[in-house]
């Protein structure tokens, strides 16, 4: 991967990773059918080098990661318009790595509880056991190994 050129607003892994831990929803971008970039604002769940997202079983995301399984994901931490400044302080994490679609049973069910524990924390596991018991079968869950990843953050917060 290309150096960053404002190497100084450069984040360290411990900062990259509260980010995707503390955010709810990024961008992923697969390479569109049509040749164009295809952005998909999605939920996820970070365990260890891996993000974990559920979604349909088919649809142009789906087709488009079978033909190209390498993405890219995108949080956006802060975004903080300061109009006197004439500028925004911002913090973004962008994950590169490769996607794949998950059919091991085992590995299924660690994603589930991952996405639930994340986004369910306040609801019962008996509840959240049934819910993945119920909805699991009809979800596809696809699985990005993440290979580098970068963020950056407005010089004001180095």
């Amino acid at each position: 991967m290309k150096e960053m050129r404002r190497f100084k607003q450069k984040m360290d892994e411990k900062e990259i990773i509260e980010i995707l831990d503390r955010n709810t929803h990024g961008v992923l971008c697969v390479y569109g059918l049509e040749g164009y970039p295809y952005p998909i604002p999605l939920s996820y769940a970070r365990v260890n080098q891996t993000l974990y997202f559920h979604c349909a079983k088919s649809g142009h995301k789906i087709d488009a990661i079978i033909k190209n399984p390498k993405v890219s994901f995108c949080v956006v931490d802060d975004d903080t318009i300061v109009p006197e400044k004439f500028t925004t302080y911002y913090k973004s994490v962008i994950v590169y790595g490769t996607a794949f679609l998950v059919d091991d049973e085992d590995e299924r069910r660690k994603a589930f509880d991952a996405l639930a524990d994340k986004y369910s924390k306040e609801i019962a596991r008996h509840l959240k056991d049934e819910e993945i018991r119920k909805a699991g079968p009809a979800a596809l869950i696809v699985r990005i190994d993440i290979e580098h990843m970068s963020g950056k953050k407005a010089i004001e917060y180095v």
